[in-house]
């Protein structure tokens, strides 16, 4: 059986294919040229899947960010907790874990107890702790977001908590002539410092990271003083869509 899954991200949207539950097809398209190049409107949004070199699907899952993931027609809509959930059941072998899964615009936390999702804790309404603010401090830094990621010691202590001020923030240490490894350090710690209270509230041994900021490795570091293992997913951008095949699977569609 072919199961396709769809992950509408706010600045991609990734598309996974597995087939007899492995996978066959992955890639990314960016969300503008997904819905401009690959869609149509006809009282809900079509999917071209020959456009996308995807055919003979047995059943379709979607997720994602904002309406449009209910609007797709020939997906069935799963929301993102569950699909992320899905997306490490899928790829690991654990059952207990929290989940930490850093987006373009949002940030989740989900707690799972023998696989079952018992608490979660969202951040929807604040840039400074998401994929987009680490996006931006890289553009004013001019470094490229992956370097970026690699500085964890000596950060410079970044105060503003909003992501805007923050810009002007940095722009004045660089003025002060910091190094650019403390400048960068600064900004992986500041976003720890801002996550740190949404993890705070759960307790569990085993942290799995997911999404684009999985390849943080800084944030990692700073992590590993709160849980005894962190375990970076193997496709962890396509966590979502990869949960949403998964879910396809086990629910028979």
């Amino acid at each position: 059986m072919r199961r396709l899954g769809i992950d509408l991200g706010s600045r991609e949207v990734k598309v996974a294919l597995l087939e007899n539950n492995n996978i066959i097809k992955k890639f990314k398209i960016s969300t503008m040229s997904f819905y401009r190049d690959y869609c149509s409107f006809d009282g809900k949004i079509l999917v071209d899947l020959k456009k996308l070199e995807i055919d003979k699907v047995d059943s379709a899952v979607s997720t994602g960010y904002g309406r449009n993931n209910t609007d797709l027609n020939f997906f069935n809509p799963i929301n993102e907790i569950k699909a992320h959930v899905y997306g490490v059941l899928f790829q690991t072998n654990l059952k207990n874990f929290i989940l930490l899964d850093v987006g373009g615009q949002d940030v989740k936390v989900v707690k799972v107890e023998k696989g079952i999702i018992t608490d979660l804790e969202l951040n929807e309404k604040c840039a400074a702790s998401c994929g987009r603010y680490l996006e931006n401090m890289a553009s004013v830094l001019e470094i490229p977001i992956d370097d970026m990621f690699e500085h964890y010691e000596s950060p410079v202590e970044l105060n503003s908590t909003c992501a805007v001020f923050s810009e002007s923030e940095l722009i004045g240490k660089i003025a002060e002539g910091i190094s650019i490894d403390r400048l960068c350090a600064g900004v992986n710690y500041s976003l720890y410092k801002r996550l740190e209270p949404l993890l705070k509230k759960f307790y569990g041994k085993t942290l799995v990271v997911s999404g684009g900021v999985a390849r943080n490795n800084a944030l990692k570091t700073y992590l590993k003083k709160d849980y005894d293992e962190i375990i970076t997913l193997p496709d962890a951008q396509f966590n979502g869509a990869l949960g949403c095949c998964y879910y396809g699977e086990r629910m028979g569609l």
